[in-house]
């Protein structure tokens, strides 16, 4: 597994990059290769009253993209709790694998993969005709990821894995773009455009 730690407001002393390679490796261990690379954010804030470390981990795991942040007053205590965190999502992440397995031949795969990539192409020189591409000026980041149609199950489970509050993603049937969001009282929302 690729390892990447960066630190923010803080000095990475080689005591603190050897805990965070040990919690990880232990937590992404049981998981027999599931993780090509990891990506840790270690940061302090800048304000002394406010005691708050946080330790902010996203991995890469076959394809699909397993995110966890956790903050606390004491660094150490914020990398264990994303390495627990992380090792439930995986675990989650491997039993929904196991259980799910593709049903399609490879035949049919090839024959939705060619209509998704029709259907894109065509989506894509509708959106973009006429226009040039400008950005805002109050917009600070730009987030950029691939949109493969899926089930609004499997969108479910992604937004389990990333730990946002919403999931953009294109539906399989109708292709077309919706959000999934986890509502307060429980359960999750879905919202669609109407035509």
């Amino acid at each position: 597994m690729k390892l990447l730690i960066h630190g923010r407001n803080l000095e990475l002393t080689p005591a603190l990059r050897d805990y965070t390679e040990n919690k990880l490796s232990r937590a992404v261990g049981h998981f027999d290769g599931l993780v090509q690379e990891a990506d840790v954010h270690l940061s302090v804030a800048r304000n002394p009253r406010v005691p708050q470390q946080t330790a902010e981990v996203t991995l890469f795991a076959s394809g699909t993209v397993i995110r966890a942040q956790e903050r606390s007053e004491n660094l150490y205590a914020s990398i264990d709790l994303v390495a627990n965190k992380l090792a439930r999502q995986l675990q989650r992440h491997k039993d929904r694998r196991n259980n799910h397995h593709q049903k399609n031949t490879a035949q049919t795969a090839d024959v939705e993969l060619n209509l998704n990539s029709d259907l894109q192409g065509d989506l894509q020189g509708d959106l973009t005709a006429g226009r040039s591409a400008q950005l805002p000026a109050p917009v600070v980041r730009n987030k950029y990821y691939a949109m493969p149609a899926m089930s609004l199950d499997d969108a479910i489970h992604q937004l389990e894995v990333i730990d946002h509050d919403f999931y953009v993603f294109r539906e399989k049937q109708s292709g077309e773009l919706q959000v999934v969001y986890q509502r307060n009282h429980g359960g999750y929302g879905v919202i669609q455009a109407r035509s």
